[in-house]
């Protein structure tokens, strides 16, 4: 393992700025609002302000105030955080971002978690934090191979946390973590001891007749999955299907980028006008700049496609049921891009024993509701310590 430090030349720094400067602006839509995407006007500002506003050096030395290392795993280096508690009894815990996001999102959680007293906690709720990068992600090598699915990163994950002498240890995840902290659970079973998901889709029975009794929210619920389906899921169809072609774009232009990027965090947050009602702007921008940096555009969308072409892996992935020795916790936000119907997440996950819904926050819960999102999970694990 090879300690590691976010830095980047300066002539990265100016490259970017440079190709921010000169960015060719397409016309203004028929309408405005974001109903055909990200509105010009707003992202024209957000784009200066990257330029012109946006620290990356203060964003790079907050990155560098955890521990970061490097291990190749499976012939890929992963990149991972790993913050340890000081209390003696603390429990291992592995967290695992999705797409468009990274191990970022974390940054105001890392502290509660590891060191609950001196946030206002209980030193009985305290985690040794290890938050890797999927590879394709950021920091992590980009696969140079295919087979790279969930339940391959779900090995390596595994295998971390062997590596760190981690024997019992609990599995966290939303968006793509979700599969992955779940497939955790299938790879490891002797060690996990629990898996808390901020996100899980549960798909209804094929047959109407075995849905049960369903209520207004649930029935409310399969309402908006149909209509994201029709009018929302464009990202996930390209990159399932055509991520290198859209990589040229994405890599070749920040602005390009930054609307791919800030348009999900518009659309799946407790955002009223812009994304920047539900996440801080400079927290957002550390995100994009992670991405263009790196660039992991394409390597990152790889993700969907080689779940989309695996497709007993991809169905087992995500309709289950998942035949988990450990407990389950499912904590659902209200302006996520999946809204579980609990009786049917029941059918797909036996060991189920720990559901929450809030009412606030989104998608990304971890950066738009730190203090909700620690404190589910501290809930989550006290009854397995």
């Amino acid at each position: 393992m090879r300690p590691f430090r976010v830095e980047f030349p300066q002539a990265d720094i100016d490259d970017l700025n440079r190709r921010l400067a000169g960015t060719r602006w397409p016309g203004e839509p028929p309408s405005p609002g974001w109903e055909r995407g990200v509105p010009p006007d707003y992202l024209r500002e957000l784009a200066e302000y990257w330029r012109t506003g946006f620290d990356w050096r203060a964003a790079q030395e907050r990155l560098n105030r955890h521990p970061q290392f490097v291990t190749e795993i499976d012939g890929v280096d992963v990149h991972f955080l790993h913050a340890r508690s000081p209390e003696r009894d603390a429990v291992p815990l592995v967290i695992t971002h999705g797409w468009p996001g990274s191990y970022a999102e974390f940054l105001d959680v890392v502290g509660p978690l590891t060191d609950p007293a001196s946030h206002g906690g209980d030193p009985a709720d305290a985690f040794h934090v290890v938050v890797p990068s999927i590879p394709g992600y950021g920091f992590s090598g980009h696969p140079g191979e295919p087979g790279w699915s969930t339940r391959r990163v779900a090995r390596a994950w595994a295998e971390l946390m062997r590596r760190l002498g981690y024997d019992r240890y609990l599995t966290q995840g939303g968006d793509w973590g979700m599969p992955i902290s779940l497939e955790v659970g299938l790879a490891d079973p002797d060690h996990v001891l629990g898996v808390h998901v901020n996100m899980f889709a549960a798909f209804p029975p094929q047959d109407p007749a075995d849905w049960g009794e369903l209520g207004e929210t649930d029935l409310a619920r399969l309402d908006f999955a149909a209509r994201f389906e029709q009018d929302g899921a464009g990202w996930r169809f390209i990159q399932s299907t055509r991520p290198q072609t859209l990589a040229y774009a994405l890599t070749d232009s920040p602005v390009g980028q930054l609307a791919w990027i800030v348009e999900k965090y518009k659309e799946w947050t407790d955002s009223a006008k812009t994304p920047e009602d539900a996440v801080e702007r400079d927290h957002l921008l550390t995100i994009a700049s992670i991405y263009w940096l790196t660039a992991s555009a394409g390597s990152s969308a790889q993700l969907y496609y080689e779940s989309n072409h695996l497709t007993a892996d991809f169905l087992r992935t995500w309709g289950g049921p998942w035949p988990l020795n450990a407990p389950v916790g499912v904590a659902v936000f209200p302006s996520d891009v999946v809204l579980p119907v609990r009786s049917f997440a029941e059918r797909v996950l036996p060991t189920l024993s720990h559901w929450s819904e809030f009412d606030r926050g989104g998608h990304f819960a971890a950066m738009e509701q730190p203090g909700l999102f620690v404190e589910d999970v501290r809930a989550f694990t006290r009854p397995l310590r």
